[in-house]
């Protein structure tokens, strides 16, 4: 709880901390599934994300509101304080009407984004959905690159990481296989070979990173978070428990987190993670309150090869890459 009083002293005080929530769209009140880099030639973080559209009004067992969804853009210069500069320029030609879970990187002079599609606007879970990649020289106008073949049709979620030794690795959710989180190699981005079983229990939203010489990968377990590390983002250990798994203290922070993103600057770490509302004094006049998720930031601790969260200490403005 002193973190928690901290936290609220320093909020009360006018210090620059970062607000609870951290970011809440303006449009549908459903953003999720965040992908953060910093943008240098603007000076600025920019994040994309899952716009899913929390305020549509349907019953409990339509999910065409996780359907229909495009991805939001927000841009700070201090990762703390975010505005919502709206849509991502995404063509329609190669995707579909669901865009889910922006996975955005820099590799050489380029940007990339790999990006879950569904082909339509459903009711229910049952439907295909792929993996499409997209290049950009500025953040603003992407541009069609190739459908991944990754052995199924249902795939989401993708990471992707370059690897010490030449190449890159994607980690992503098969759906088929019980919800598994999969690898796949590539020498080039575009040529794909699926390798093997990256995770040992279910779970979505992977997020690969190398941090104070490990691989870390967390992933979205549906009861908080799982952590597994490794010397070669190969071999995998998983940690015991899961991180974010307790509903927070504060307002809009009451529930597990989900979907996470990691920024990593030096020796500092923060997860951006999503939280749905359903715990709020809102959800108690309105059932479908539940549906609306936030983005929050918290910082992350590792000791002795264990990762930490303590979602209840103020997150100071990020430092500038």
């Amino acid at each position: 709880m002193l973190a928690l009083a901290l936290a609220l002293l320093l909020a009360g005080a006018g210090q620059d901390v970062a607000p609870k929530p951290l970011f809440r769209d303006p449009l549908h009140d459903g953003a999720a599934d965040a992908s953060t880099v910093w943008d240098a030639s603007r000076r600025e973080w920019r994040m994309f994300y899952t716009n899913r559209r929390a305020d549509l009004l349907v019953d409990d067992k339509d999910l065409s509101w996780v359907h229909g969804t495009h991805i939001g853009v927000a841009t700070s210069r201090d990762g703390i304080r975010w505005r919502y500069a709206g849509k991502a320029r995404i063509p329609e030609s190669c995707t579909g009407a669901t865009l889910w879970a922006p996975e955005v990187q820099r590799f050489g002079d380029t940007w990339h984004m790999w990006l879950t599609v569904v082909p339509g606007v459903f009711r229910d879970w049952n439907a295909p959905r792929f993996i499409v990649h997209l290049t950009s020289r500025d953040l603003e106008k992407w541009a069609c690159g190739e459908r991944l073949e990754l052995g199924s049709d249902r795939v989401i979620d993708a990471s992707v990481a370059a690897l010490p030794g030449g190449g890159y690795r994607l980690w992503f959710n098969d759906e088929r296989l019980g919800k598994a989180i999969r690898y796949a190699d590539s020498d080039d981005l575009v040529h794909w070979q699926v390798k093997d079983m990256a995770v040992d229990t279910p779970g979505e939203g992977p997020k690969t990173f190398r941090w104070k010489g490990r691989w870390w990968l967390v992933s979205d377990a549906w009861k908080g978070l799982l952590v597994m590390r490794s010397d070669d983002a190969t071999r995998w250990t998983r940690q015991p428990g899961y991180i974010l798994a307790d509903a927070g203290a504060q307002p809009t922070d009451r529930a597990k987190g989900q979907h996470p993103d990691v920024i990593v600057s030096g020796a500092r770490a923060w997860i951006i993670y999503f939280v749905h509302q359903s715990d709020e004094g809102e959800a108690l006049r309105d059932p479908a309150w539940g549906r609306r998720t936030v983005l929050q930031i918290a910082e992350l601790r590792e000791e002795n090869g264990v990762l930490s969260v303590d979602r209840e200490a103020p997150v100071a403005p990020l430092p500038t890459p």
